[in-house]
């Protein structure tokens, strides 16, 4: 069972936390973390990329020329593929690049990434931030403290003046529990709990 020191905002150690051993230390399989991030990216395709076939196309009724005697090459349509402007040959058409990962696989992955951070020490438990205002400036300076360049942060609750004075900064993310995923944790280097999302991130996960 994992216990993790917790400070405040101005990094100071102000007691410990436990981490469930269920969902902090599982041993990382790489080819489960590739599979549920291929499969997180894929369903962000917009797959609307589109090409012209003959049947969509206009036109193509009236042979261009006569089949002889003009010199040029016989033809007969005017959206021959080999004409330009012409149709387009097995090219291109909507598609949905979605493909299935079983729930329980992507919730393996989740407690694999999340256990990754913490083998490798990039994990850090932080019992609140509070700034008097939504102002950039008040939030990188806790940045700076507690010493994050690329990290994204886990909230028990979105907070307006927290995420307005965060997200003008680059490198930080805010997510909650419910939105945590395998590509945001392996995206950014650092992870931060707030001491309230480590009970509902274990719970969602247990």
């Amino acid at each position: 069972m994992a216990v993790v020191k917790v400070y405040d905002q101005n990094k100071a150690e102000v007691g410990e936390a436990t981490l469930a051993p269920e969902v902090f230390e599982v041993a990382v399989r790489p080819e489960i973390l590739h599979l549920v991030v291929r499969a997180q990216r894929a369903a962000k395709r917009a797959g609307t990329h589109a090409t012209l076939t003959r049947s969509m196309m206009k036109g193509g009724g009236a042979k261009p020329w006569r089949q002889k005697g003009t010199g040029r090459a016989r033809s007969g349509s005017n959206i021959s593929p080999v004409w330009r402007g012409g149709a387009v040959v097995f090219g291109p058409q909507p598609r949905d690049y979605s493909f299935k990962v079983n729930k329980k696989v992507r919730a393996l992955a989740l407690r694999m990434a999340l256990s990754s951070r913490l083998a490798s020490e990039k994990l850090m438990v932080v019992k609140g931030i509070e700034l008097p205002e939504a102002k950039t400036k008040h939030f990188a300076a806790v940045a700076r403290t507690l010493g994050l360049k690329k990290a994204l942060i886990i909230v028990p609750a979105l907070d307006e003046t927290l995420v307005r004075s965060a997200r003008n900064i680059p490198g930080i993310t805010m997510l909650t529990p419910d939105d945590l995923n395998v590509y945001s944790i392996l995206l950014h280097p650092q992870l931060v709990l707030l001491e309230g999302a480590v009970e509902p991130v274990a719970a969602r996960l247990m």
